[in-house]
C-alpha cells in the first residue's frame, strides 16, 4: 500500500525560499531606486502612524506609514510608479509632514495594510480627541454595565498580543466608565501592580488592576491625548481631552502628579448632559426654592454659593445661568477652567498669568454685562472687584470655599474685603452638598431608634417654622442592595441652607462676627440647614442617615 506523500514541509520551504529571493530583488531594485529598504517582517509596525493615511488611500497608492518620529513619517513604498502615490505624499507634505520612503516586498506591504483592521474600534481624527465609533461605544458600553463585566473584558483585552490593545483597553475603561456613570477615572501605580478606581455617585470604587507595562503604555496614551508632555514624569501636569459619545462630545479633564512608583492619573468626565439639569431638579428644598427664583432675578446684587470641591457648586450656579439667559441679557463668565459650554452665554478661562480672576473681572466689568459669573473667589482682588460689580448694577453669582453658608461672612472679610459692604452687596449666602440617593427599588423602611429620634429632635431645636419640622416620625430609609456589586444607591441629591441679607443682618455684620453667631442670628429666617435638609430627605426615602451624617455630620442624641 502507497502511503500519501506529505507536501506540507517541502511547500513551506520553498515557499520561505521565494519570500527570501523575493526580498533580495526589492533590495536590489531599492539601489536602483534611490531608496531604502526595509523588511517589514523584522519590525513591529506603528499602528498609531497608520493613522496619517486613510487606509483606502493606503490600498490604492500601495504605501503604508509604518513608523513616525515627530513629523517625520516612515512610508513603507511597494510600487514607487503607482499613479496615486505623488498625490498622497503631496497630500502628506501639504499637511507638514516630512516622508521617509522605504521599498518593501508585497508581503510586507500586506503585514502594513492588515493593521488598518486593528483601527476598527478607535479613530483619533485630531490631537485631543479619541473618538469611539456610535456602534462600538453601544456594544462596549452594553458589555461593562457591571463592574464584573468590566473586570471580565478588561481581563480579554489585556490578555491580547494585538499591538492597538492599549487603545482598545482604553476604550474599554472609558465605555465602562459611562455605563456605571463614573464622574472620575483613577489610575494609581503601586509597587506591583496599577490600580483602576472610578468614582460612583461620590465614592470611589476599585475596579481593576493592572500590571505595571500596561500601566506605562496607558499613561503614554493619556498624556498624548492630553497634550501633556511624554518625557516629564518628575512634576503635575494638567490637560484635556474630547471624547466623541455618541452624537456629542464629552470633554476629560486630565491630571498627572508623581509618586513612588510613576504618576497618578485622574481623569475628570465632564459631560454636558450634567448641566441641563434644572435648577429646580437640583433637590432644593420648596421654601429655598420659591426664594431663590425670585432672588437671582434681581438687577444687581451677589449670590455666593459654598461648598468644598465636588461639591456641585458650578453646577449649580450654571443651573442658575441656564433659567436667566436669553437675547436680551448679556451674561459673562470667567472660569478656571471653562467645564461646560453654554450656547448664548459669553465664557472666557484665566490663564494664570496675565488674565488672572481679578483681571479678568477688570475687563468684563467694561463689557456692559448684566450677569457676571465668577468661577471662584480666592483673593483680596476678586472678593473686592466682584463685591464692587455688585454695587454698580450687575448681578454676579460666584463661588467661595467654606463649611457653610454662615461662614462666607468671615471668609469674605478674611481675605480683606470690607464687612460694611455685605448688607449692600451680597443677597444671598448659599451652602451645599452632595448625598448619594437612594434606589427607589433598592431600599426599605425600618422602624428609627430611641437615639436616632432624640438626635432628630435635638437638630430641629428652635427651629421657628414649625410646618418644616417632621411631625413625630417613627421610620427611616435605607439602602437595600439587591447584590455584591449594588450599593443601594443610584445617583446623588444636593443639601442646601441659604442666608438671605436683610437690614438686620447687614447691621449684624458689619462688626465682623464669627460663623456661630451668624448662624445663631439668621436662625429667625427660617430655612432648613444642609443637616435639617439631610434629615428631611432621609424620612422620606430620598437619602439614608447614615449618608447625611457622612456627608454634613449630625450630632449625638
Amino acid at each position: 500500500m502507497d502511503l500519501p506523500f506529505d507536501t506540507s514541509k517541502t511547500d513551506a520551504q520553498l515557499a520561505e525560499v521565494r519570500g527570501r529571493e523575493e526580498e533580495d530583488v526589492v533590495r536590489i531594485l531599492s539601489e536602483k531606486y534611490g531608496m531604502h529598504y526595509v523588511d517589514l517582517a523584522l519590525h513591529e509596525i506603528d499602528t498609531e502612524a497608520l493613522r496619517a493615511v486613510p487606509e483606502e488611500d493606503a490600498h490604492k497608492a500601495e504605501a503604508a506609514v509604518f513608523a513616525r518620529a515627530n513629523k517625520t513619517l516612515s512610508l513603507a513604498v511597494h510600487n514607487p510608479n503607482n499613479r496615486a502615490l505623488p498625490g498622497l505624499l503631496h497630500d502628506l507634505e501639504n499637511r507638514g509632514y516630512a516622508v521617509k520612503q522605504f521599498l518593501v516586498s508585497h508581503k510586507s506591504l500586506e503585514k502594513a495594510l492588515d493593521r488598518y483592521g486593528d483601527l476598527s474600534y478607535a479613530t483619533e481624527s485630531k490631537p485631543g480627541t479619541f473618538e469611539v465609533k456610535g456602534d462600538t461605544l453601544a456594544r462596549l458600553t452594553d458589555e461593562t454595565r457591571s463592574r464584573t463585566r468590566l473586570r471580565q473584558a478588561l481581563d480579554a483585552m489585556v490578555a491580547e498580543k494585538a499591538l492597538d490593545r492599549v487603545s482598545r483597553i482604553f476604550e474599554i475603561v472609558l465605555a465602562g466608565a459611562f455605563a456605571l456613570g463614573a464622574s472620575d477615572i483613577h489610575v494609581e501605580p503601586e509597587e506591583e501592580k496599577a490600580r483602576l478606581r472610578l468614582r460612583l455617585d461620590g465614592v470611589l470604587t476599585d475596579a481593576y488592576f493592572f500590571d505595571p507595562k500596561t500601566y506605562h503604555l496607558l499613561n503614554s496614551r493619556v498624556k498624548l491625548l492630553s497634550g501633556v508632555k511624554l518625557n516629564v514624569s518628575d512634576r503635575a501636569q494638567d490637560g484635556r481631552f474630547t471624547v466623541s459619545k455618541g452624537d456629542r462630545p464629552v470633554e476629560l479633564r486630565a491630571s498627572f502628579i508623581p509618586g513612588a512608583y510613576g504618576e497618578s492619573i485622574v481623569l475628570r468626565i465632564l459631560d454636558p448632559e450634567a448641566t441641563k439639569t434644572s435648577f429646580k431638579d437640583l433637590g432644593i428644598p420648596p421654601k429655598l426654592l420659591a426664594r431663590l427664583e425670585k432672588e437671582i432675578r434681581k438687577p444687581n446684587g451677589m449670590l455666593l454659593t459654598t461648598g468644598p470641591t465636588g461639591s456641585g457648586k458650578t453646577t449649580t450656579l450654571y443651573s442658575f445661568l441656564r433659567e436667566l439667559e436669553s437675547p436680551d441679557i448679556k451674561i459673562i463668565t470667567i472660569e478656571n477652567p471653562i467645564e461646560y459650554h453654554l450656547e448664548g452665554i459669553v465664557q472666557t478661562q484665566v490663564d494664570g498669568k496675565n488674565y488672572t480672576f481679578s483681571e479678568g473681572l477688570k475687563s468684563i466689568v467694561r463689557q456692559d454685562p448684566d450677569i457676571i459669573m465668577v468661577g471662584e473667589i480666592r483673593d483680596a482682588d476678586t472678593a473686592d472687584i466682584a463685591i464692587q460689580a455688585a454695587l454698580t448694577g450687575h448681578l454676579v453669582f460666584s463661588t467661595l470655599h467654606t463649611n457653610d453658608a454662615a461662614g462666607t461672612f468671615p471668609r469674605l472679610a478674611d481675605l480683606g474685603a470690607d464687612p460694611k459692604s455685605f448688607g449692600s452687596a451680597i443677597t444671598v449666602a448659599m451652602a451645599q452638598r452632595l448625598v448619594r440617593r437612594l434606589h427607589p427599588d433598592h431600599r426599605k423602611e425600618r422602624p428609627l431608634e430611641d437615639d436616632e429620634k432624640a438626635m432628630i429632635r435635638k437638630v430641629f431645636e428652635g427651629f421657628p417654622d414649625a410646618s418644616l419640622i417632621p411631625q413625630d416620625p417613627q421610620t427611616v430609609w435605607e439602602p437595600n442592595p439587591a447584590n455584591e456589586e449594588d450599593t443601594g444607591y443610584a445617583g446623588r441629591i444636593g443639601l442646601y441652607e441659604a442666608i438671605f441679607m436683610d437690614d438686620e443682618l447687614a447691621n449684624f455684620l458689619r462688626d465682623n462676627p464669627p460663623a456661630a453667631d451668624i448662624r445663631k442670628a439668621t436662625m429667625r429666617q427660617g430655612f432648613l440647614t444642609m443637616a435639617q435638609d439631610g434629615i428631611v430627605k432621609a424620612l422620606a426615602g430620598l437619602t439614608s442617615l447614615k449618608e447625611v451624617a457622612d456627608t454634613v455630620g449630625l450630632p449625638d442624641a
